[in-house]
């Protein structure tokens, strides 16, 4: 076996090691001995976080999760290779890592990662409401956002090539009846769903309005729900974890994604914010924006008006976005939730806003 090899496109620890999804604690033990060789294998702990429904997460430590050096292991989850790029996510890590707005990778596996646990806990879904809190994630999302690529290189947006890989899978998982479906509590679930060509239509149709809009190209998080969101009370912080999606995209989806993520995995869009709400957050993100890239701080109201528009129209990218992921997570994920109801909630509210949003102009 190759214990161990850095990798020359990252410069990563790349381990030939494979973690069982079903009985992980003999190979992640094999994993802490190559990164954390001092430890004791006696005095190892090991927690595994259930707030995720794409991959397995376990926080491994000695003494307390809370101390400086505790490791997180996520093994990827099934099929995940079909839509998620891990190359560039570990790219992600180490961008964010470089410029404080991350954790440290330790490693690459065969079947995951190993990375810095971030202290402090997920933060709770209320507490995205509380404005001493969504200041917080507005300011560090404006830092985020202000990161430069490197030099020579330049950030394309995310959205359009990633929407059309989502539609790709799902136009194959929509024609076909796999044995995973066939056998559920739900065998007909998908026929609830907007057929193909409907999506297909759909999606020109965002293309098409969204792409009059000019928000800018900056480097986002992507999927920013609470799960994805550490809050540290002592520090008075917020960081952000999980950068599977992370990479140059609109400024207004990653803003209006995470206003969609307000409705929770449950789905509750009663607790969509309201436009006071995101007036407040969007004055705290380009103060923090503006300032992270060394422009004048103030903001007019005008520019929180015109930000509020492209928001609400992205969102409607957001909604439909992770409408087809979930159409695919129901065909190929292990993890026991109803993505179909999930889906069929995402799309529902894509469909019911689109007109509204569609018809938003700026005074």
């Amino acid at each position: 076996m190759d214990s161990g090899r850095l990798g020359p496109e990252d410069h990563l620890l790349h381990l030939d090691i494979g973690v069982d999804e079903h009985e992980p604690h003999r190979d992640i033990l094999e994993l802490l001995g190559r990164i954390r060789p001092h430890w004791k294998t006696q005095e190892i702990q090991m927690k595994r976080f259930t707030e995720g429904i794409t991959n397995q997460l376990m926080g491994c430590f000695v003494g307390s999760l809370q101390e400086p050096g505790c490791v997180l292991v996520r093994l990827y989850g099934k099929k995940t290779e079909l839509y998620v790029n891990r190359d560039r996510e570990v790219e992600m890590f180490q961008v964010l890592h470089t410029h404080g707005c991350g954790p440290e990778i330790y490693c690459r596996f065969k079947n995951g990662i190993c990375y810095e646990f971030v202290r402090g806990t997920v933060l709770e879904d209320e507490l995205l409401r509380q404005p001493s809190i969504y200041r917080l994630i507005a300011a560090e999302m404006g830092r985020i956002h202000a990161i430069q690529p490197k030099r020579g290189r330049t950030g394309q947006p995310l959205l359009w090539t990633k929407m059309a890989e989502f539609l790709t899978l799902v136009q194959m998982v929509l024609s076909s009846s796999p044995p995973e479906q066939r056998g559920s509590k739900r065998p007909v679930a998908l026929l609830d769903l907007p057929c193909f060509d409907t999506l297909a239509s759909e999606m020109a149709s965002l293309q098409r309005h969204l792409s009059l809009i000019d928000s800018p190209t900056v480097l986002c998080h992507n999927d920013l729900l609470t799960k994805n969101i550490i809050y540290n009370n002592r520090a008075g912080i917020v960081k952000f974890i999980d950068y599977e999606y992370a990479d140059y995209n609109y400024q207004a989806f990653d803003i209006g994604n995470h206003f969609n993520e307000f409705a929770g995995m449950s789905v509750n869009y009663s607790l969509y914010p309201s436009e006071e709400l995101q007036s407040d957050w969007l004055l705290a993100y380009l103060q923090s924006y503006r300032q992270s890239t060394g422009r004048e701080v103030t903001v007019t109201p005008a520019e929180v008006a015109e930000l509020y528009v492209h928001v609400c129209k992205f969102s409607l990218a957001s909604s439909f976005f992770w409408g087809l992921w979930a159409i695919l997570q129901s065909r190929f994920s292990s993890i026991d939730f109803d993505f179909i109801s999930y889906a069929k909630a995402r799309l529902g509210f894509y469909f019911e806003k689109k007109e509204e949003y569609f018809g938003l102009m700026l005074n």
